[in-house]
């Protein structure tokens, strides 16, 4: 990229725990960015992971978009490969699980986006706020009413943009 070659981004979505790649974001997604990858991931924390790491190997510059448990393995893989990945986008990420403690003295410095409902059940937008604040550098932190799905925000965000794919 030095060089001053334009290099088209690699998007990548990553579903929540109890969801797959054919959820609602999942389907929007592959409706509108056809080229975006978007796989199914289950069982453990580290099954998912490696699966993750082996699917996006020698892939970048890459632009990660992940759902609560995949926006906590967006999070970590952007820790382990920060030169590979340009961005992230985390919605209601479960970053208050033990899986992302060996984070929290570390600091991300690329670009993060975050939108979390305040209505969130699931996964606690003050807590996830507290621990964004600190370990990315390069923060934009949107608080949006609505709840852990973000069923009224997400169909509704500028997703070109985000994606810079406008």
């Amino acid at each position: 990229m030095d060089s001053g070659v334009y290099m088209k981004s690699t998007r990548v979505f990553i579903h929540g725990l109890e969801s797959s790649g054919m959820g609602t974001k999942g389907v929007f997604f592959r409706d509108k960015y056809p080229d975006m990858i978007i796989e199914d991931f289950v069982g453990a924390f580290k099954d998912r992971t490696e699966k993750l790491n082996e699917i996006l190997s020698g892939k970048a510059p890459l632009i990660l978009v992940g759902s609560s448990y995949g926006g906590l393995m967006a999070a970590v893989y952007a820790f382990n490969n920060e030169k590979s990945v340009k961005k992230i986008i985390l919605l209601a990420p479960a970053l208050d699980l033990l899986e992302f403690e060996p984070y929290l003295g570390r600091q991300l410095v690329l670009p993060v986006v975050i939108y979390h409902g305040g209505d969130d059940a699931v996964v606690s937008p003050s807590s996830v706020h507290g621990i964004a604040r600190t370990v990315f550098a390069n923060l934009e932190y949107h608080l949006v009413d609505d709840d852990h799905s973000l069923h009224r925000t997400f169909s509704l965000l500028n997703w070109d943009d985000l994606l810079e794919t406008s």
